[in-house]
């Protein structure tokens, strides 16, 4: 299926290789059709119109709040599951110490990163807690 037609709810973001410190990212993941019928994805929630600045350890798995819901922002805290959303966390990994800001909005194409998409009117016309 081309990119140009999957529907932004089908995918989910998922590193492949690390360079350096920065991630590279594959194309999407599609679900299969059956785990929509069990768990109908939900969009995700902006949880803050700003980045969130945090200190990334070297070798350290984090998992990235893909939701919105999480009370840990931008971390997850499992609300996805407790709150059926049909969203999973994404994991990624640094090679090296350093400061990040991670994307609270959660309209970011680098995710988990921002990319300045907070500043769109889109974002900053929407309520924190409701979905673009």
């Amino acid at each position: 299926q081309p990119e140009s037609e999957v529907r932004e709810s089908e995918f989910l973001f998922l590193p492949v290789t690390n360079l350096g410190a920065e991630l590279r990212w594959n194309q999407i993941r599609v679900f299969s059709s059956w785990l929509d019928k069990w768990i109908p994805r939900k969009k995700p929630l902006v949880a803050q119109k700003k980045p969130i600045k945090v200190f990334l350890k070297a070798g350290k798995t984090y998992k990235w709040c893909v939701c919105g819901r999480s009370k840990n922002q931008p971390f997850c805290d499992a609300s996805h599951l407790f709150q059926a959303t049909g969203l999973f966390p994404l994991r990624f990994k640094v090679e090296e110490d350093r400061s990040a800001f991670l994307c609270a909005c959660k309209a970011t194409s680098k995710p988990p990163y921002c990319d300045g998409t907070h500043k769109s009117n889109r974002v900053q016309n929407a309520q924190e807690g409701s979905s673009l």
